[in-house]
């Protein structure tokens, strides 16, 4: 049997150009068109004072994004949490029946409906089922009985 090689530490992304990988090449290709896009545009007019600032800017924001990295996290993923973390509140306070949950389907809405339906429906009572059972159906009969009676009535002898 011929052996196999095992990909080994998956979890890592390919190499592209030495130890840059293909996503960090993109982030690198388009802050680095956008920063030279701006210096073309401002260089000709203005002195150094006025383009290098916003060169920087996007450069070393480029540069974050391809290659920082805290807390074992890229820079994005850092900036998105600390995002949330400023934004959402620090305590979070249960209150029992104060909003209807979220429905997570069409099947849900569905199932209400049909519990609705079963709701709506009159419920009987124990006496009745079990007056139902022990009549086997001898009421059909009897109330068969007086329809044919009245119906015989309102009929003419002819």
């Amino acid at each position: 049997m011929q052996q196999q090689k095992v990909p080994q530490n998956i979890e890592r992304e390919d190499q592209i150009i030495g130890p840059i990988t293909l996503k960090q090449l993109i982030i690198l290709g388009a802050g680095g068109g956008v920063a030279y896009a701006i210096y073309i545009s401002l260089a000709e007019t203005y002195f150094i004072e006025v383009w290098l600032p916003p060169v920087a800017i996007v450069s070393l924001l480029t540069l974050a994004f391809a290659f920082l990295r805290i807390h074992n996290l890229s820079f994005y993923t850092f900036l998105i949490n600390l995002f949330e973390y400023k934004i959402l509140p620090k305590k979070r306070y249960w209150i029992k029946g104060s909003d209807t949950p979220l429905p997570t389907g069409k099947e849900k809405p569905e199932q209400e409906k049909k519990i609705q339906q079963n709701q709506d429906k009159p419920k009987p009572n124990i006496e009745e089922i079990t007056e139902m059972l022990d009549s086997y159906g001898k009421e059909k009969q009897e109330k068969h009985e007086k329809l044919n009676q009245i119906i015989n009535q309102d009929q003419p002898n002819g």
